[in-house]
């Protein structure tokens, strides 16, 4: 069940203009399921990314740096669910690349104009035999209004599409921006395991956009863990047209720079929270604020120790204030200097604790009435210095236990 995730409604999604977006049935996994997506974008369009961490990087992430790296223009991106091609070895490369060529071959491009994405099930085969069937298809559908249905087509455990759209003026100009993303499970940043498309009409200068880009997931889909795992997939996407008449942002000294950025990081922490609101078996939607920390990178620390501690997450399920746990993993994460004396916890509007103890004036009925919202805030005061840092999660159900016992059935 989402906590408080909004879906908008379809009236309140924007095309993009430069994107086209076909959908089609590949059988990827299961039969009957609308599992691929192509976008294609207009010439001229500057396009970059992030990509996950972990040394198993799937065989599509590894072709999507490559091409992106080439710098021949990036018109399309193409999407399949139900199998992520991660663990395959040099026969996932091929199949990656066998839907790239394809796909080009469809469109009047070359292969490194094509960003390849795949999520799913990891270590299996991908079956590029019935993709490659399913892309006439998509390209027969190819249409400007598809996000709603895009958002659909690339879910996997998510229960809920995640989709987020907006109009800004820049100069008085206006200026659409609108995504989609995927993710429930084995999500922590670095990249979290999940799909990020972020598209708008702006016209943004490549150089400026790669850069922006990574700010922006530092902001967003790099705040974000439901269980701590990183998966091999990870992959967030900006797409700029230069579609809206305005002209180019180059540099940072640009006044609509800071208006520009500002909106594309609130689509991109609207898109990441969505996931943690639609995480597998979530019941709560919990946002960590780690104050008065020495460094951006200790304030992280405390509030990812606090995120991901299986014991924090499920007292936060029963709704028991056990906040012992929370001070516990403000202990152990990492900072070997830490005056505990100096340490205050709120939970809510709620003073737990101060002076490394319980504060004289907290009742466990206040943390219990706390525990019972959908939403909840954690603050922590180091007492340490100015630095801060907000991560956002989700508690632990057995819903969420039974989820990964029967994902592959």
């Amino acid at each position: 069940m989402a906590v408080n995730l909004h879906i908008p409604s379809e009236s309140d999604i924007f095309a993009v203009n430069g994107v086209e977006i076909g959908i089609a049935e590949a059988g990827i996994r299961k039969a009957g399921r609308r599992d691929l997506t192509v976008f294609r974008l207009v010439e001229g369009a500057q396009v970059a990314g992030v990509f996950t961490r972990n040394r198993f990087r799937a065989a599509p992430v590894q072709v999507c740096e490559q091409h992106l790296a080439a710098g021949k223009g990036i018109r399309a991106l193409v999407i399949n669910t139900g199998n992520a091609n991660a663990g395959t070895g040099e026969p996932g490369l091929q199949a990656t690349r066998r839907t790239c060529d394809e796909l080009a071959g469809l469109l009047g491009l070359s292969p490194e104009q094509i960003l390849p994405f795949s999520t799913g099930v990891i270590l299996e085969p991908l079956p590029v035999d019935r993709l490659v069937a399913a892309l006439p298809a998509a390209i027969a559908g190819l249409d400007a209004g598809q996000w709603f249905a895009a958002a659909h087509s690339i879910m996997t455990t998510d229960t809920q599409p995640k989709i987020h759209s907006r109009r800004i003026a820049l100069d008085g100009v206006t200026v659409t921006i609108t995504g989609i993303s995927k993710g429930a499970g084995m999500i922590r940043p670095n990249m979290a395991t999940m799909l990020g498309f972020l598209a708008t009409d702006a016209a943004i200068d490549g150089a400026l956009l790669a850069g922006l880009t990574r700010e922006i997931a530092d902001r967003s889909f790099n705040r974000i863990t439901v269980d701590g795992d990183t998966s091999t997939n990870d992959s967030f996407i900006i797409m700029a047209t230069g579609q809206s008449g305005a002209p180019v942002v180059a540099s940072r000294n640009d006044p609509r720079f800071a208006t520009l950025q500002q909106a594309l990081t609130e689509a991109a922490l609207e898109l990441a929270q969505k996931i943690v609101r639609d995480a597998e078996g979530a019941t709560k939607f919990m946002t960590i604020r780690v104050e008065q920390a020495a460094s951006p990178e200790e304030a992280l620390k405390v509030a990812y120790a606090i995120a991901q501690s299986p014991l924090v997450k499920t007292a936060f399920y029963a709704s028991d204030p056990n906040l012992g746990r929370i001070l516990c993993a403000i202990g152990y994460a990492g900072i070997d200097d830490l005056d505990v004396g100096k340490v205050s916890l709120w939970l809510g509007d709620t003073l737990v604790a101060s002076r490394g103890e319980r504060h004289p004036d907290y009742q466990e009925e206040d943390g219990q009435r706390v525990m019972k919202e959908p939403e909840i805030d954690v603050r922590v005061a180091l007492g340490r210095g100015e630095a801060s840092e907000t991560v956002y999660t989700c508690d632990f159900s057995h819903e969420y236990v039974s989820i990964n016992a029967d994902y592959r059935s």
